[in-house]
């Protein structure tokens, strides 16, 4: 029979408990929705608010704390191991070999004495410090719910009285259960109202003596640190004085890796290809005197210095190129030298300019020896040379086409030339190459930002699908590239 009442007991108080959450739900959702009026109290939420932020800042400062000291930790095993090595290579017979065991040791202690410290007057103390929040903390939720109780109560007696049916008998039980809410509220939100205040005043000084605290000690600790330095430092002066004919100056080695060249210039194909400058722009593979002195002789490179070589590309393949036989070759001075002079049209600009340089060399030629040309032919003279006007042109193109000539071409093209070698772009202006591939030639929209041996351009694949010179055109090595028109 015990233990049904025991068992009924526990049972009631369950279906109590119920009934205080359900009617505690019933109240905060029609205070949610205006229905009923809820007791208030600003100076009180203030005090919450203020418990929340001690709260949190608090433990914050313990987490951290957590941290430096295992940090302390890892730094006194560091240095165990690092003055245990010490002592291993301190051989036996040289100088201060028993003080640098005593420093060791002294070392160890005192990195120990300094994280129990620590642990003493910082993590403890902040321990407790927080300790009281957690039952704080309840009791706020617990004031919540009393005040929750008491609007409840409040209401209910408030709704019998303007009833219009009495009831003397509910409304009197209704006022006992309000005065019995009301009691128990006010008696916890007193305690609050005092506790909150005195706790949040409280932190500054908790403050105050924990960073003191750890201050202190991180002073003392480094004070009798740098005294054991001093010691070890002493031993091991004593030791290079005694061993000072052994010592081995340690001398900075120059380093190989480091490149030389710092300027940023487009580096030649390694067959020995010629790099071309803005004044021979006519013909792309023209070799300079320079570089044809000898064959060990350095390849030139570009002058440029604004931009950085790409990759070597591979060498070409070499094929055989046939012999011209000594008969096959016709002098300009024989006697029975007929030449042969062709009309040319302003529509062959590019054929026009290459045979009046022809000319003009054997015109140099035959200058050079007037006396022996006209000992040696007798009556024969040389023919006369037809000058003919041909239309300007500027880098080998002509200024004074038909519009026809360019109505597929970039605004501004100046000529065509065709990727000898693969070129990997390194910046975002500049054009990928494939060997093959053929690159209208553009002049640059600011002259000065041209820098020598690059040219700018547009792949002619891109500019016949696409059309859109700004997001197609880059720069490119000029040595890359073989001219083609």
């Amino acid at each position: 029979m015990a233990e049904l009442g025991s068992k009924g007991v526990t049972a009631g108080k369950i279906a109590i408990n119920v009934q205080k959450k359900l009617t505690r739900a019933q109240e905060k959702v029609l205070q949610k929705l205006g229905k009923a009026d809820e007791t208030k109290d600003e100076q009180f939420e203030q005090c919450v608010q203020n418990f929340n932020k001690q709260l949190s800042e608090g433990t914050r400062l313990q987490k951290d704390l957590r941290t430096y000291l295992a940090s302390v930790k890892a730094m006194h095993e560091a240095s165990k191991k690092l003055t245990e090595c010490l002592q291993e290579v301190y051989e036996p017979d040289w100088p201060g070999r028993d003080d640098t065991n005593k420093i060791a040791e002294n070392n160890d202690l005192l990195w120990t004495d300094f994280h129990q410290k620590l642990v003493d007057q910082a993590l403890l103390t902040m321990d407790t410090y927080l300790g009281q929040f957690p039952d704080i903390k309840s009791r706020i939720a617990k004031r919540g719910r009393k005040l929750v109780d008491y609007d409840s109560a409040r209401h209910h007696f408030e709704a019998l009285q303007t009833a219009k049916k009495k009831d003397e008998t509910k409304i009197a039980k209704a006022e006992e259960e309000l005065v019995k809410a009301q009691k128990v509220f006010e008696e916890m939100n007193v305690d609050l109202q005092e506790e909150l205040p005195s706790l949040w005043n409280s932190r500054v000084g908790f403050y105050v003596n924990t960073f003191q605290s750890i201050a202190g000690l991180e002073e003392n600790f480094h004070k009798e640190m740098s005294k054991l330095n001093q010691n070890l430092h002493d031993v091991l002066l004593g030791l290079d004085k005694q061993y000072s004919g052994n010592a081995f100056p340690v001398k900075a080695q120059p380093s190989d890796s480091t490149p030389a060249k710092a300027n940023k210039s487009p580096s030649p194909p390694p067959d020995g290809s010629p790099i071309t400058s803005p004044e021979t722009k006519t013909v792309n593979h023209d070799l300079e005197p320079s570089t044809l002195e000898a064959p060990g002789a350095s390849i030139p490179k570009s002058p440029s210095q604004l931009r950085k070589g790409p990759p070597v590309p591979p060498p070409p393949k070499v094929t055989p190129s046939k012999e011209i036989k000594q008969e096959n070759i016709i002098s300009l001075f024989d006697d029975n030298f007929v030449p042969e002079i062709s009309v040319t049209t302003p529509s062959q600009p590019a054929e026009a300019a290459h045979a009046g340089a022809e000319a003009a060399g054997s015109e140099a030629a035959a200058g050079a020896e007037p006396s022996k040309t006209e000992t040696d032919s007798g009556s024969s003279s040389l023919p006369a040379v037809v000058v003919e006007t041909f239309p300007a042109t500027v880098n080998g193109t002509v200024e004074g086409g038909t519009s026809s000539e360019r109505a597929d071409m970039p605004p501004g093209f100046l000529f065509k030339v065709q990727a000898m070698h693969d070129y990997t772009a390194t910046d975002s202006d500049e054009l990928q190459l494939k060997a093959g591939d053929v690159v209208l030639v553009i002049p640059f929209e600011n002259p000065e930002e041209q820098d020598e041996g690059w040219l700018m351009g547009v792949k002619e694949s891109d500019w016949i699908q696409r059309k859109e010179l700004d997001q197609c055109r880059g720069v490119f090595p000029e040595n890359f590239t073989e001219r083609v028109q």
